[in-house]
C-alpha cells in the first residue's frame, strides 16, 4: 500500500474501533437511542448468540490490531503488514459482509417490523456502518498480492464455526418437531427441521462466494 491509501486505511480502521465500542455498549447496555422497537436485539451476554455481533467485534478487533501495525508502518518502525493480519482482514470482512446481506436481502424483507426496524440502535452500526466501512477498506485502501487463492476459503471459517453453533443450539431445542423463534431467531428452520439441511451449506457457499470476491477485488494490480 501506498502511503495515502495507508492513512485512509488507518482512519477508516480507527472510526469502525470506535463504532464497534459504541454499538457494543448500546446494545449490552440495552440503551435507546431510536424511536421503535429494534428486532434481533438482545442485552448483556445474550447479545454474543447473534453472528451479526460476533463477526462486527472481530472486525473491531482485527480493525484496531490494523491500526497498530499501519501506524507503526508510516512511522518506518516496521516494513510491512504480516500476510496472517491480511488473511484476518478477509476472515473478518467477509463475516460482517455476509452481515450485510443476509440482513438487507433475508432478513428486512421478512421482519414484522421491515428492514428499517434491523437498523435501529447498535445494529444501525453492526447492519450497516460497520460493514460498510469494512468492504470499503478492504477492497479500495487495503489492497495487497499477499493473500494468494488457496486464503479464500478461509474467509468462510467464522460461518462455518457458528454454523455449527446455530444448528447444535437447533437440535436441543425441539419440541414436537419444532423450533422456538426463541432459539431460531434467524428464522432458519421455522418451515421445519429439514430447512437445516438446505440453509446451512446454502449459506457456506453465500459465504465463499463473498470471500472470493473480496479476495478478487482486494488484489493488488
Amino acid at each position: 500500500m501506498d502511503k495515502k491509501s495507508i492513512k485512509i486505511s488507518l482512519v477508516i480502521n480507527l472510526i469502525i474501533v470506535v463504532f464497534t465500542i459504541i454499538a457494543s455498549i448500546i446494545m449490552f447496555t440495552g440503551i435507546k437511542i431510536m424511536e421503535g422497537e429494534p428486532i434481533l436485539e438482545t442485552t448483556k451476554l445474550g447479545m454474543f448468540k447473534f453472528f451479526t455481533v460476533d463477526s462486527n467485534l472481530l472486525m473491531g478487533i482485527v480493525s484496531l490490531i490494523f491500526v497498530i501495525k499501519e501506524k507503526a508502518l508510516l512511522e518506518g518502525k516496521i516494513d510491512e503488514i504480516p500476510v496472517s493480519l491480511y488473511i484476518m482482514k478477509l476472515v473478518s470482512t467477509v463475516g460482517v459482509a455476509l452481515t450485510f446481506l443476509v440482513v438487507f436481502c433475508y432478513l428486512g424483507p421478512i421482519a414484522s417490523g421491515g428492514l428499517i426496524s434491523l437498523l435501529k440502535n447498535g445494529n444501525l452500526f453492526f447492519h450497516l456502518l460497520i460493514p460498510l466501512l469494512s468492504i470499503i477498506n478492504f477492497i479500495f485502501f487495503e489492497r495487497t498480492d499477499k493473500l494468494k487463492f488457496k486464503y479464500s476459503f478461509i474467509g468462510i471459517l467464522t460461518a462455518l464455526v457458528y454454523a455449527i453453533f446455530y444448528l447444535i443450539n437447533v437440535l436441543i431445542h425441539i419440541e414436537n418437531g419444532k423450533v422456538s423463534p426463541m432459539y431460531d431467531w434467524y428464522w432458519f428452520v421455522q418451515g421445519g427441521l429439514w430447512q437445516a439441511i438446505i440453509v446451512l451449506p446454502l449459506m457456506l457457499v453465500i459465504t465463499y462466494i463473498i470471500s472470493l470476491l473480496l479476495w478478487k477485488f482486494n488484489r493488488k494490480r
